[in-house]
């Protein structure tokens, strides 16, 4: 079909010009008339083959809509199915609603199916290591339902009422899961108190996204079932209510508490996540049992001003009364802190207790007293930021680098040191130390003192890249040895689109930079690969026309060798791992993405395009670019 239109769009373009010409040899009127006919064939000048492109481009989207029922992928059936639903409103939406439900009933299976696969993987991670841990993919029913409602909202509700029924569903499963682990008495795992399962996450999300939506009402029903475990996502929604309902938002934290102090398995890190409504909207922090810190935060959200002494008082006591818990022997300990843990909670939340609960305040010390012993000297002192972060204000005049430093007095092996010396290195980037460089010298371990430099230098990279002033710094960061390959051509593509308008010869030279870095350090079978050509391409379209075509010819071949690149959802991600800490930072690269770099080039040459996009191997990318290159031609301008 594709090639069918193909072939028909060329001839058609083909053909045109001469229809033009011969208007233009016609003689030309005089006077007023001559004033009336241009001021009617002005539309038709401007673009003459607007029609002919936007008839190619419904049955381009048709054909790729019956093409997505046989995907291997149900969620990539749900998702083109969805688009070009969309894509298609403005001109039959009887058949785009018949592609909304078509996409709907692919994404309840795609959902289901995806919630099966996480289940099976978490239990084989806890069979074979003990832990576990996964990222939640997006819902699709929650993607096919935000295009449907924007289009139809008729439409959108008979979704909503499907998504309550099975709402109702997932809610009994949780209640049978919650059953069966308090009749195996299995102790939660650590990573328990970060995440719901992966249907009631998906729940919360669509909760979080109605809320985004203004649909309040409907939310709140949605998240409702979701909330009866203490969990980030939980908290982050609560939060996000109380913008908009205090009222609704403080009595499901006040229930939320009231269950943590019910259920036997509430331990200190609870107390720390349940803090963070009251004190640290967007910020989470809890521990290990080794006393490290992980800090989970989703935006920067002021401490709420209004909350009544009645919910602030029931928190502390229920904090008190789970803090205060007797401390377990190790063998039967299955708290998610640990002894050490529990002692860094305390020391956190103490300062809190002393201005609000401070009856309590003297059995919380001696509590840490008593578990001292079993907390790292490091990670008690003074300096540690996890004790304070979010809870009080930054000093801009404290010197974080000293604090730190003076924890090596304490220190007793290279681990402690070199452990110090991270903090020291991240607090001496804060800070601007021109010391940096002597610090991360000063880290003992080779491997992760290259680790730390890294990811110090990739997060100056981005930082550098924003400022126009700061383009060499980018560029002497991509040229050095720290950073991976994909990172570096993700640089010096950003700097290259920076200077196309100002100086266009230098950043031709950085693009034949960054096509030779992808070409000869990147893995041929790898996504990053493309991405990285696919951002080359999509800084050339400005540049160099032609060799923008040519290099998308290089995108084409890369794509059909790397199966997993998908066309969307360009990511860079800067992690580090290390005994005490995990810090990472994701960012989108929509650089990598092959909807921009197709829909300029359709401008220029739609035919050429579909040709283009049909040597895509993939469906996904296939699909990706072929709507890209519909709406050029769809969507009102």
């Amino acid at each position: 079909m594709t090639r069918k239109l193909t072939f028909a769009l060329a001839a058609l373009l083909a053909c045109a010009p001469v229809g033009v010409a011969q208007q233009q040899k016609s003689p030309a009127p005089d006077g007023a008339a001559a004033k009336k006919t241009k001021k009617k064939e002005a539309p038709a000048e401007a673009d003459p083959m607007a029609e002919i492109r936007r008839t190619t481009a419904i049955s381009l989207v048709s054909s790729l809509a019956n093409d997505a029922q046989t995907f291997r992928d149900p969620v990539l059936r749900a998702r083109v199915q969805a688009r070009s639903a969309d894509a298609l409103w403005e001109t039959d939406q009887e058949r785009a609603r018949t592609l909304f439900r078509r996409a709907w009933s692919e994404a309840e299976s795609a959902d289901a199916e995806s919630d099966k696969r996480i289940q099976e993987e978490k239990e084989r991670q806890i069979r074979e290591r003990g832990s576990f841990s996964y990222a939640v993919p997006p819902s699709m029913r929650t993607e096919v339902l935000r295009l449907a409602a924007k289009r139809d909202r008729a439409l959108g509700e008979e979704f909503l009422t499907r998504l309550d029924e099975a709402r109702k569903r997932e809610a009994d499963e949780a209640a049978a899961r919650v059953a069966e682990a308090e009749k195996q008495s299995r102790p939660k795992m650590p990573e328990e108190t970060l995440t719901v399962p992966p249907a009631l996450e998906k729940r919360l999300r669509l909760a979080i996204q109605l809320l985004e939506d203004g649909n309040t009402e409907r939310a709140v029903q949605f998240a409702d079932p979701a909330l009866g475990e203490i969990t980030t996502t939980a908290l982050e929604f609560l939060t996000r209510l109380r913008a908009k309902d205090p009222k609704a938002a403080d009595e499901r934290y006040a229930a939320m508490v009231m269950r943590a102090a019910a259920d036997p398995s509430s331990d200190p890190n609870t107390a720390s996540l349940l803090s963070s409504y009251l004190f640290t909207p967007a910020l989470y922090v809890t521990f290990s049992r080794n006393a490290g810190s992980s800090m989970n935060s989703w935006g920067n959200q002021p401490a709420p001003s209004d909350v009544s002494p009645q919910l602030r008082a029931a928190y502390f006591r229920v904090a008190a009364s789970i803090l205060l818990k007797p401390t377990p022997t190790p063998d039967q300990d299955r708290t998610t802190s640990g002894r050490a843990g529990w002692y860094m909670v305390i020391a956190r939340l103490l300062p809190l207790f002393d201005q609000y609960a401070p009856d309590t305040s003297a059995a919380l010390r001696a509590k840490m007293a008593s578990l001292q012993a079993d907390t790292p000297e490091g990670n008690r002192q003074p300096g540690n930021r996890a004790l304070t972060h979010g809870l009080v204000p930054e000093d801009p005049n404290r010197d974080r680098v000293q604090e730190s430093l003076k924890r090596l007095d304490n220190a007793k092996t290279s681990a402690d040191r070199d452990a110090i010396y991270v903090d020291v290195v991240f607090n001496a980037v804060r800070q601007k130390d021109p010391r940096l460089e002597e610090f991360l010298n000063k880290i003992e371990d080779v491997d992760l003192r290259q680790r730390v430099r890294a990811y110090i230098d990739f997060e100056a990279a981005q930082r550098a890249v924003r400022d126009p002033e700061t383009l060499n710094e980018a560029l002497r960061l991509a040229r050095g040895t720290t950073l991976t390959a994909i990172q570096r051509t993700w640089v010096t593509t950003e700097v290259a689109k920076q200077l196309v308008k100002k100086e266009p010869g230098r950043a031709a030279e950085l693009l034949d930079e960054a096509l030779r870095e992808a070409r000869e350090h990147i893995d041929p079978a790898s996504p990053e690969r493309v991405g990285a050509l696919v951002a080359i391409a999509t800084q050339l379209v400005e540049l160099d026309r032609p060799r923008a075509w040519e290099v998308m010819l290089d995108v084409i071949k890369a794509s059909n060798s790397a199966p997993a690149y998908t066309g969307e959802d360009g990511r860079l991600t800067n992690q580090l791992r290390t005994k005490n800490m995990t810090t990472m930072s994701t960012n989108s690269a929509e650089s990598f993405d092959l909807a921009g770099v197709f829909t300029s080039l359709a401008r220029e040459d739609m035919s050429r395009a579909v040709e283009l996009a049909r040597g895509f191997e993939g469906e996904a990318p296939r699909a990706v670019a072929t709507l890209a290159i519909a709406r050029t031609a769809l969507e009102k301008k």
